[in-house]
């Protein structure tokens, strides 16, 4: 099946099976290696992306579920060499050891701060709660989650993922294959 899809403000015109899922897609197809495949269950989070400017678990998403529609990965959120402010106050707070969870865990803090701009403690938890991390012990990650809230700009959401398009391109002259 024929698909479309603008990834990191980029649109990709690709032949996708019915089955694959957006994180193989966007991994093995893509090159979108930032996005990580945990558990395929839906269970840890790690995958997670943001699909049409809301956060969704991409190893539950088919591809061909997200024609026509607008995809922002981990590695779409810096701007001008600059991290996004929640990727930075990760780094700022030692929000994370190992890293395996870090991609899903900044996309779903960012879903959060948008809906929530200025969440306590517990509204961070239970934000983060569908993304699992077996390293940190999550204090580092609820601070640093306080933290980014405090450096955003107004409407430093989802609007701020998108870019220009840089024009469109096939997925098979990205060269995909993830690692």
């Amino acid at each position: 099946m024929r698909i479309t899809v603008t990834v990191d403000g980029t649109s990709y015109t690709d032949d996708v099976e019915p089955r694959t899922l957006l994180v193989h897609h966007l991994r093995e197809r893509l090159g979108k290696v930032g996005t990580v495949v945990g558990c395929d269950t839906s269970n840890c989070g790690a995958c997670t992306v943001h699909l049409d400017g809301h956060s969704v678990k991409s190893c539950s998403v088919l591809a061909v579920q997200a024609d026509g529609s607008e995809v922002t990965t981990v590695e779409g959120l810096a701007r001008d060499g600059q991290l996004h402010p929640v990727q930075q106050a990760f780094h700022d707070n030692h929000a994370l050891q190992c890293g395996f969870c870090t991609p899903g865990m900044i996309m779903q803090s960012i879903d959060l701060l948008a809906d929530n701009p200025d969440p306590d403690e517990h509204a961070v938890r239970e934000g983060l709660e569908g993304n699992l991390c077996r390293c940190t012990g999550y204090q580092n990650i609820v601070k640093a989650v306080r933290d980014a809230a405090h450096h955003m700009r107004p409407g430093a959401g989802p609007e701020a993922e998108r870019v220009a398009d840089t024009g469109s391109r096939t997925a098979s002259s990205v060269g995909g294959g993830g690692e």
